[in-house]
């Protein structure tokens, strides 16, 4: 029985919560699997193609709601989790029993854990140092700007080479040894150790390159790297080099999008802070109250410099009244 399991790609926690999916359904749904990993990324236009559902059953986790009747299985904690409201009604309206979706938690991973534990008895113990941590990253609950960026932790450094892979067939290897090893152990397998030296190098570069774009003005850093293969870089960085901040909006590209960033400093004291998924979707992203993010195609990088322009206007209005 072939069950393909669409998740988050470059993403530790759409990573993770792949992983945990697979081993929940292995353990609690049926053993004789053979499980297709594919990561999905946003992007301008159409998130998915159905003929990618090809598999007996099929899950998206860590990721928009389909409303296809290929797929089975959904798990999402995103508040933009609908692409469109025809979405979240066919969702309201639908069989809930194997599709779940919970905002108010902070990792996509630590939601499927509940869910399936509390619904299908499935046992997390085994695994949860990688449930710690995807909670951890996802939610930004580090306890200062340094253990972000500095990355001394495996599930860190785990985070920075799946954040930064362009390769097809690495995460499919590595998803399956997330619930099988303890993540000290993940990052000395040879697949992982490898790219290690070279992505810690491009991780310091990465540092000096936003130190010098990176400009915090009222509260709000702006920075735009689009010139730089940077996509993949440490979004704590910003906040690392500007403790004050409250906000960032940043600009990067990649082959099949440029991206705007929109995020806020986990560390930063201010109350009553701006509802940034808000913002997003009014340009066609969206994510989460404390971070969001937009993709305009490739040739829209004129129409992605004008939003984030707009959005660093709006945020430091705001930090200022």
């Amino acid at each position: 029985m072939k069950v393909r399991i669409f998740f988050h790609d470059k993403c530790f926690d759409g990573t993770a919560t792949a992983a945990l999916f697979s081993r929940f359904y292995r353990e609690r749904i049926r053993n004789d699997v053979d499980f297709q990993f594919s990561g999905l990324v946003h992007r301008a236009g159409a998130l998915f193609n159905e003929a990618d559902f090809d598999g007996d059953e099929n899950a998206i986790v860590d990721f928009k709601y389909s409303p296809s009747p290929r797929i089975t299985w959904w798990f999402d904690h995103h508040q933009s989790a609908f692409l469109t409201a025809e979405d979240a009604e066919h969702y309201r309206q639908g069989d809930k029993s194997k599709k779940f979706c919970d905002p108010e938690f902070k990792s996509c991973t630590k939601f499927l854990a509940s869910v399936a534990q509390e619904k299908f008895g499935f046992d997390p113990a085994p695994v949860a140092d990688l449930i710690h941590w995807a909670d951890i990253v996802d939610g930004a609950q580090f306890t200062s700007p340094k253990m972000a960026v500095e990355m001394a932790e495996p599930a860190l450094k785990l985070t920075m080479v799946i954040e930064s892979t362009n390769d097809p067939t690495f995460l499919p290897r590595l998803i399956p040894l997330l619930v099988t090893e303890p993540l000290a152990k993940v990052v000395e397998e040879p697949l992982v150790a490898a790219l290690l030296p070279s992505l810690l190098d491009r991780h310091r570069k990465s540092i000096d390159i936003m130190r010098q774009r990176a400009e915090c003005k009222q509260g709000v850093i702006f920075f735009d790297v689009t010139d730089y293969d940077l996509e993949g870089y440490n979004k704590f960085i910003p906040y690392y080099l500007h403790a004050e901040s409250v906000y960032s909006v940043g600009l990067s590209s990649s082959s099949f999008r440029v991206k705007v960033a929109v995020g806020s400093n986990p560390w930063t004291t201010k109350q009553n802070m701006v509802n940034l998924a808000r913002i997003c979707e009014r340009y066609g992203g969206g994510g989460h109250a404390r971070v969001g993010a937009i993709s305009f195609p490739p040739d829209r990088g004129d129409d992605a410099r004008k939003a984030a322009a707009e959005i660093v206007a709006e945020l430091r209005k705001a930090n200022s009244e």
